[in-house]
């Protein structure tokens, strides 16, 4: 299967970091943080991606353009005009740049990349966030439950410390920032796709997460695949630094492939 990553928004929730860059070429411990999905699905031998390019679009294209030359020892000969690669040490990647238009919504960039596609299951994930997700199961989950969408659910962190009170008014337990209630699931990311969803997908006004979800879900064609492990979306300068004092720590759980 082929992995699609959109890459295309203005990222204008971290614009201290997306007023010169794609908010996927953002850095996480000296690597934007596509180069960390690409590694997550990597590890699962999914090699083979179709970036969603928009804004800055260019800012991507450049750095795969040169990844190898900035990844290997080289000799260049400028009288000659000649450069020549000692040893390298990149990865066994076949990437498609694709530029789905500075304006497009997540669904108009999905329905643009169709051509590259074909008419085989795809994954589909978000340019800017990690997980330890299992990708291997969400694939054997997928062609398992026959749906046209699978979708992995988490549930996210919770933004305050709660308290449990007693009718005598004590605090027995203090949880700080607890993961969800138990009960509401979100959006995670990390699909897989049939085929099949570009027919329900109109346009580059079309709001993947609206219009074509929400259209499957009424037609019972999503599944979740419920992930309980680590999650984090980078949405703010705050979840950049968390993400690199995991890295710098050595504490960062998505980091599930050998150095």
């Amino acid at each position: 299967m082929k992995v699609v990553i959109l890459a295309g928004g203005l990222g204008t929730r971290i614009s201290e970091e997306t007023d010169l860059r794609p908010k996927p070429m953002v850095e996480i411990g000296g690597r934007p943080i596509i180069w960390h999905i690409m590694k997550i699905y990597s590890h699962f031998g999914y090699n083979e991606f179709v970036i969603c390019l928009g804004y800055k679009g260019y800012v991507v294209k450049e750095y795969f353009t040169n990844y190898l030359l900035h990844n290997s020892d080289v000799t260049i000969d400028i009288k000659k005009n000649e450069t020549t690669i000692h040893q390298s040490n990149t990865e066994d990647w076949k990437i498609t740049l694709v530029d789905t238009g500075a304006n497009s919504m997540t669904g108009g960039r999905i329905k643009r990349i169709q051509k590259h596609i074909g008419n085989e299951p795809f994954l589909l994930t978000y340019g800017d966030g990690v997980a330890n997700v299992d990708i291997k199961k969400l694939v054997d989950f997928h062609l398992s439950n026959k749906k046209k969408v699978s979708v992995t659910t988490v549930q996210p962190g919770g933004k305050f410390g709660v308290l449990s009170i007693n009718e005598n008014q004590i605090v027995e337990s203090f949880s700080e920032k607890p993961k969800g209630d138990g009960s509401s699931w979100i959006n995670g990311g990390f699909f897989v796709c049939q085929p099949d969803i570009f027919s329900y997908i109109d346009g580059d006004h079309s709001i993947w997460e609206r219009e074509s979800l929400e259209k499957l879900a009424q037609e019972k064609e999503i599944a979740a695949f419920k992930h309980e492990g680590f999650w984090q979306p980078m949405d703010t300068l705050k979840d950049k630094n968390d993400l690199n004092e995991l890295w710098e720590n050595n504490k960062a759980p998505w980091k599930i492939w050998n150095t």
